[in-house]
């Protein structure tokens, strides 16, 4: 009887156009896929412009060059304030030299109109808020930024457990941060308020802070034991701790500051069809194992960060908020101004 019931089912007529309507729409996407790789093979190239670790993008652009071995890429890495800089400089200039970007400073490009909607079709797989809803930019993987220590400096019991524990006079002269720490310094005024976190970026700027340049950079300095504190992206920490390195990074910070690294088409792309196809693997599932793999934090959802440290229902973690370009040069310029850089 259930396989009698199952066949007329199967033999209705609207089944029938369902079954077809699927066909039509699954051939159709093929086809459009098809056609994307054949004109991406014309253009035989791509340029990504990216602040993400030579060590990080240039493994991802390998596996890219495996799948889609007629494309040809090339990596311009710099921190997101350079690479901002470097994009307006050549718009100016009429130049559009590159194909996509991956910074945590997408919002600024967009509100400049120097981003072209894409929805990728792996974008489909990525929470509302890692995604912009008119298809600007989706996240590619997140960065937690909070408070490290050295563990042969600091013990665990005597370590800053919140931000306002930086305050202490015993940090004095002790703690780094990096010089374009904006992201984290915006988060912080948009989870306080204003007033509070003004009042603390002033108090901590009396704190005769070491300024360096890069996380990676100042997670090593503060391992070799130049100094035991610092505003570390955790991901970067963790790494190096499960290497052996006697640094430890702190989960209880309220908040734990999430920026998002973004992937976003440029408006007027040079290999338009090639820079699809990467924004496409970027946010594949494959992709995102391999980023895992290098100890990033994913931004997939259905890929794991590489720590269970790391799990987000362990965390208070709020996301940089988003900004246009004039906010982002206010947050800059009130940043520099508080910490007299």
């Amino acid at each position: 009887m259930m396989q009698k019931e199952s066949l007329r089912r199967l033999s209705s007529p609207i089944f029938l156009v369902m079954a077809l309507f699927i066909s039509v729409n699954v051939y159709g996407q093929t086809d459009d896929r098809a056609k994307q790789i054949e004109a991406a093979k014309k253009e035989g190239k791509i340029l990504w412009y990216t602040s993400t670790n030579v060590t990080e993008s240039k493994p991802l652009l390998d596996d890219f060059e495996k799948q889609y071995p007629f494309i040809k890429g090339e990596i311009f890495r710099a921190s997101g304030e350079k690479t901002l800089n470097r994009i307006f400089t050549e718009s100016r200039a009429g130049r559009w030299d590159f194909d996509l970007v991956t910074i945590s400073e997408v919002d600024a490009l967009q509100d400049a109109k120097m981003l072209a909607p894409y929805k990728s079709p792996e974008a489909r797989s990525y929470i509302p808020e890692f995604k912009d809803p008119n298809g600007h930019w989706t996240a590619v993987y997140t960065n937690y930024a909070t408070i490290g220590y050295n563990t042969k400096l600091v013990a665990e019991k005597d370590a800053p457990k919140q931000w306002e524990d930086l305050l202490d006079p015993k940090w004095r002269g002790k703690i780094s941060i990096d010089q374009e720490q904006y992201s984290w310094f915006g988060t912080l005024h948009k989870a306080w308020g204003r007033e509070r976190a003004q009042k603390y970026m002033r108090a901590l700027a009396k704190q005769n802070i070491e300024w360096r340049k890069g996380h990676t950079l100042i997670a090593q300095l503060m391992s070799a034991g130049e100094f035991p504190v610092s505003v570390v992206y955790a991901h970067r920490t963790e790494e190096m701790k499960q290497r052996g390195a006697p640094i430890e990074w702190v989960n209880t910070v309220n908040p734990l500051v999430v920026t998002l690294n973004s992937a976003g088409l440029s408006v007027k792309p040079p290999h338009p069809n090639a820079a699809r196809l990467f924004i496409d693997f970027l946010l594949s599932k494959p992709a995102q194992q391999r980023l895992r793999a290098l100890r990033r934090i994913p931004a997939r959802p259905d890929v794991e960060a590489f720590s269970p440290r790391m799990e987000q229902s362990k965390l208070k973690l709020t996301t940089a908020p988003s900004e246009t370009g004039a906010q982002y040069r206010d947050v800059v310029k009130e940043f520099r101004e508080i910490f007299g850089l």
